[in-house]
């Protein structure tokens, strides 16, 4: 049987020289560097090695243990990109594997970061090295539970796992396994693929999927809000040329709010006793 890059071997250690060993099986003999090696080897031993190529095209031999091998799919971190290229994943070796840029969103904004990860598989080029491949649809459904209505409103996080040209948003595979969808309007920055983000379950859909968005909830927004006033105001020591009767592009250039959002947060620090509206100016109330 021909040997051949990304699959687990049990090979005889053949001999052994200054680099390291080199093993055989039926006659075709592969290095395993010693720095691949743990321990030392004995001749006639039996080793069971991973199989790839190293940067000159050779079969190399490794007794490091790869995350997946040759036909096998699982989850692989980034440990960095190459620009105009793609990015290269962590397998458990010494030797990274490849992931080509076209299977990557053509914004490089979107693309992983190192610590993301990716569901892929592995594969090999026609010159047999290892590279990774992009995986999704039914390998990552097959791994998902549906949501039950009490996940309505929760906090979670996961991991995107898709993003496409034609789809406004992203899916998402949650610590608990259930696949979610987030549409561009309920993003609150740039996601990026690979990417774990904080999301709220916005709608529990019928068939157990997920609605979710990255925007706070309104009363939690409403206080963000009212404490961008609050610190405005106190570098302004405790008084400001805005109130709800300020045009709405004035509000917008100072406090990036939208006139509504402007006077609802107000709303609640008059409500709440800390400020009060004099002839176009906003006053802490204690100072008065």
């Amino acid at each position: 049987m021909t040997l051949k890059p990304g699959v687990i071997e049990t090979l005889t250690v053949a001999r052994e020289n200054e680099f390291g060993y080199f093993l055989s099986q039926q006659g075709e003999d592969i290095l395993l560097h010693k720095r691949e090696a743990k321990g030392e080897l004995k001749e006639d031993e039996k080793v069971t090695v991973f199989l790839y190529l190293d940067h000159e095209g050779r079969l190399t031999a490794t007794m490091e243990m790869p995350i997946i091998s040759l036909g096998e799919m699982g989850w692989l971190k980034v440990v960095s990109q190459i620009r105009n290229q793609g990015l290269f994943l962590y397998n458990g070796t010494s030797r990274d594997v490849f992931f080509s840029m076209d299977d990557l969103p053509p914004e490089r904004e979107r693309w992983p970061a190192e610590g993301d990860e990716l569901f892929v598989t592995l594969s090999t080029d026609k010159k047999g090295r290892l590279m990774a491949k992009h995986v999704y649809g039914k390998p990552i459904e097959d791994q998902s539970v549906k949501a039950g209505p009490e996940m309505y409103n929760k906090d979670v996080e996961g991991i995107v796992y898709k993003m496409g040209e034609d789809v406004e948003g992203v899916n998402i595979l949650t610590d608990e396994k259930h696949l979610a969808f987030l549409h561009n309007d309920d993003m609150n920055s740039t996601v990026r693929l690979g990417q774990k983000i904080a999301v709220r379950v916005t709608n529990v859909r019928e068939d157990g999927r997920l609605n979710v968005s990255q925007k706070p909830r309104k009363q939690e927004a409403l206080s963000d809000d009212a404490e961008k006033i609050i610190q405005y105001m106190e570098g302004r020591n405790g008084a400001m040329p805005y109130w709800d009767k300020s045009q709405a592009e004035d509000i917008y250039s100072r406090f990036q709010l939208s006139k509504a959002a402007f006077k609802r947060a107000l709303g609640k620090l008059m409500k709440e006793g800390k400020v009060y509206q004099e002839e176009g100016w906003t006053y802490f109330k204690e100072r008065k």
